[in-house]
């Protein structure tokens, strides 16, 4: 079932959370469509919230996230990635959601020049005809348990705001981010964000660390 413009007129954290384990669809030029769980976002609350484009005002690079819930909000960093976000909340109230992982992909960079979201698709509403919409799975109601909330990532500006917890994933009882690789299958992809542990150590590795260390002898000569 395609989700429509009243899913997202909601508070964005809440938004975010109902997004995973929902399809992210992409039509191609070729009309084939690509169908993504989605398993990593960030929700972005409003001109309060310092780490939000919209805490700088009301600018032309902003203007599309006072657009109605369900706006497509895409915008260039670096000068080479595109992070493709959804507008929530009531018109003119500028808060939004990042779509920062979505099936085999893991940085909302990759995941948009994989799928072709482009600026093009800025300010426009997501529905097929953009070719890129949402859609309820049958997973999304049974995976709450194994939804993690951190701190979001590299906003370490935005003051208080930087250590709220409002990066959503979904994860499976080990702490990984679960992600749908090109024949459906679940892979399990290291989140070393805000869980990472120590280096494995193989063999002869583990075992030379283990010896105890020997003095050399003093040669009298």
């Amino acid at each position: 079932m395609v989700i429509t413009p009243d899913f997202f007129d909601r508070p964005a954290d809440r938004v975010a959370r109902d997004l995973l384990g929902m399809y992210l669809c992409v039509k191609d030029p070729g009309g084939t469509v690509q169908r993504l769980l989605i398993n990593e976002v960030e929700a972005y609350m409003g001109s309060h919230d310092l780490a939000s484009h919209s805490s700088k005002g009301r600018t032309h690079r902003t203007e599309t996230m006072y657009g109605k819930p369900g706006t497509v909000y895409v915008y260039l960093i670096y000068g080479m990635y595109h992070m493709f976000n959804i507008v929530t909340g009531k018109k003119d109230y500028p808060a939004a959601v990042l779509i920062r992982g979505a099936g085999a992909y893991t940085g909302p960079g990759k995941l948009t020049k994989a799928l072709g979201i482009h600026a093009r698709h800025n300010n426009s509403m997501l529905g097929r005809a953009i070719g890129i919409w949402i859609e309820r799975a049958g997973t999304s109601g049974k995976i709450r348990r194994n939804i993690i909330a951190t701190p979001r990532i590299g906003v370490q500006y935005a003051g208080v705001w930087a250590d709220k917890k409002l990066r959503f994933c979904y994860t499976d009882t080990m702490g990984n981010i679960q992600a749908q690789g090109p024949q459906d299958k679940k892979r399990r992809i290291r989140e070393v964000d805000h869980m990472t542990r120590p280096p494995r150590m193989e063999g002869k590795v583990k075992e030379a660390m283990m010896q105890p260390i020997r003095k050399k002898k003093k040669q009298v000569g």
